[in-house]
């Protein structure tokens, strides 16, 4: 883990970045995690909160999440965890440069204490960003959105059940040209946990150049109660 005292996830709409956002903040845990997407009603984040309460991170949603109100209301704690430099604190910004405006209330603060990543989640099974080109005009489109440039690329290829280990390292020179296009270095790639082990064993893994980042799903709010 990079250290750093924010660490924020944007991208594409459908990126994964959620799902990282929450497996990233167990890794770094005790932390909070806040959740500033207005564009999506539902809020995934909050579909974890009684797992998070049970660990030692904090969630800080909108008080509309999870309800069928469509209103884009940020978290009023966000403001203070930005500015409590002794808080460690994980953002899953809004998808798309729509998503990522809500975040320019906040660049002012972040970018004046200097201690945090902007982390972009790519996925070339996604619409809109199949191709470096693609992804890099999205990427672009945020951070003119939100003032805050990236400093690294988060590979989240993927085909939901259907992902094996050579869909992943398929991804690789895929995420290898966004990078390259954006000046920035692959941070890690995900992968789901499951997939770990035959991962680790290939030579693009083995070396620990491009580190992997194994992801545990996330249960949706139906599933949930469903169990």
């Amino acid at each position: 883990m990079d250290g750093k005292r924010i660490t924020l996830f944007a991208g594409h709409y459908g990126s994964g970045k959620t799902n990282i956002a929450l497996n990233y903040a167990r890794a770094v845990k005790p932390c909070v995690i806040a959740d500033l997407d207005i564009v999506n009603p539902y809020f995934r984040t909050k579909d974890s909160a009684a797992a998070l309460a049970a660990e030692e991170i904090g969630l800080v949603v909108s008080d509309y999440a999870n309800s069928n109100v469509d209103f884009p209301a940020l978290p009023k704690e966000t403001y203070g965890l930005v500015a409590d430099r002794a808080t460690r604190v994980v953002i899953d910004v809004g998808g798309d440069d729509r998503g990522a405006l809500a975040l320019g209330r906040y660049v002012d603060d972040i970018r004046a204490e200097g201690d945090y990543a902007m982390l972009a989640v790519v996925n070339a099974a996604r619409p809109l960003t199949e191709t470096p080109d693609d992804a890099v005009e999205v990427l672009r489109e945020i951070e003119a959105a939100c003032h805050l440039p990236f400093t690294g690329i988060v590979n989240n290829t993927n085909l939901g059940p259907a992902t094996t280990a050579q869909t992943v390292l398929d991804s690789l020179p895929y995420a290898d040209a966004v990078a390259r296009r954006m000046g920035l270095p692959v941070a890690f790639t995900c992968c789901r946990a499951d997939l770990r082990d035959a991962l680790r064993a290939h030579p693009a893994f083995a070396s620990g150049a491009a580190p992997l980042f194994p992801l545990t799903i996330q249960k949706l709010y139906y599933q949930l109660e469903a169990d």
